[in-house]
């Protein structure tokens, strides 16, 4: 039985990594108030760099490669964004089908039509001495990709930064009134930037995770939505560092969940238990409608 839970733990948390950390870059996205629809173009971005960085400089490059291929899309939404102050969601709704569609052409492009083999450097398990030996739980928490490590500590570190430092004041203040922030000085246009930058990062690191860490190879429309998925996690996550962090265990808990409904022979249509944790997140959603306040200038495009 303890077997079971450890697997079911172990699936939860590498569910939860990718989605975990392209959902705390776009917390800081949407605290500077943007959002970033085009989440889902930087995370594939990010996972066909990691295909290409793997390939050609090891795992190390992968990570670096995914890295900065989201940054890149991010910078190229922030052009439109930031500075020409276009519509957001269509803005990042472009940028999703550019990313989806650049992918998969260089991909075909570069790989040919049979694909890239199962061949790429992917990142092994690095077990926590002592706390991997927990019981039930501690092989799953602490016997993970060195990325899933990062997660970990990205959630807390990105709490200090938010609530404890003059920028992240500052990231919040743009998000609530971006004129008050300029009368104090910030610079709002260099903090917008500098978010969507770091969301960018986040995401792309996300996408690398996918190829690196888990699937060991890149397929064309990968990302399977998680981008928005991530955008649906910080609203749940109550736009809260740690409430993020614990709004995508929840979530890879619920995908994990339906391994779990699958092996108990349950006679229902598969499709229902592919279905499980995305019906989860709505019901979770339609629950703190209305409870939660976002960034009071999320989206908005006429100030600053």
């Amino acid at each position: 039985m303890s077997g079971g839970w450890s697997a079911f733990v172990e699936a939860t948390v590498r569910t939860a990594t990718p989605l975990g950390l392209a959902a705390l870059g776009e917390l800081v996205v949407e605290r500077a108030g943007i959002i970033n629809i085009g989440l889902e173009g930087v995370i594939i971005a990010g996972s066909f760099g990691a295909l290409v960085g793997a390939t050609h400089a090891g795992i190390a490059g992968g990570y670096a490669a995914a890295t900065l291929c989201g940054v890149g899309v991010a910078f190229a939404f922030a052009i439109f964004a930031v500075w020409l102050r276009a519509d957001q969601i269509i803005t990042g709704t472009a940028v999703t089908l550019l990313g989806l569609g650049l992918a998969g052409t260089l991909y075909r492009a570069m790989y040919g039509a049979s694909g890239a083999a199962l061949t790429i450097p992917t990142s092994r398990a690095l077990a926590i001495p002592i706390l991997s030996r927990i019981p039930v739980v501690g092989a799953g928490l602490f016997d993970q990709p060195i990325v899933t490590y990062v997660f970990y500590l990205m959630t807390p570190c990105l709490w200090w930064w938010m609530y404890h430092t003059h920028a992240g004041l500052a990231t919040r203040a743009v998000g609530e009134s971006p004129s008050a922030a300029e009368a104090a000085g910030v610079r709002t246009n260099r903090v917008r930037l500098w978010s969507l930058l770091f969301g960018g990062a986040a995401g792309g690191l996300a996408g690398g995770t996918l190829v690196l860490a888990q699937a060991g190879t890149f397929a064309e429309g990968m990302s399977a939505g998680r981008g928005f998925i991530a955008i649906a996690i910080v609203v749940l996550g109550r736009w809260h560092p740690l409430g993020v962090g614990i709004a995508a265990l929840v979530f890879g808990a619920a995908s994990a969940l339906q391994y779990v409904l699958q092996a108990l022979g349950l006679n229902l249509p598969y499709q229902l238990f592919l279905a499980f944790p995305y019906l989860l997140t709505l019901v979770a959603l339609a629950g703190v409608a209305g409870r939660v306040r976002a960034p009071a200038w999320l989206a908005r495009v006429d100030e600053g």
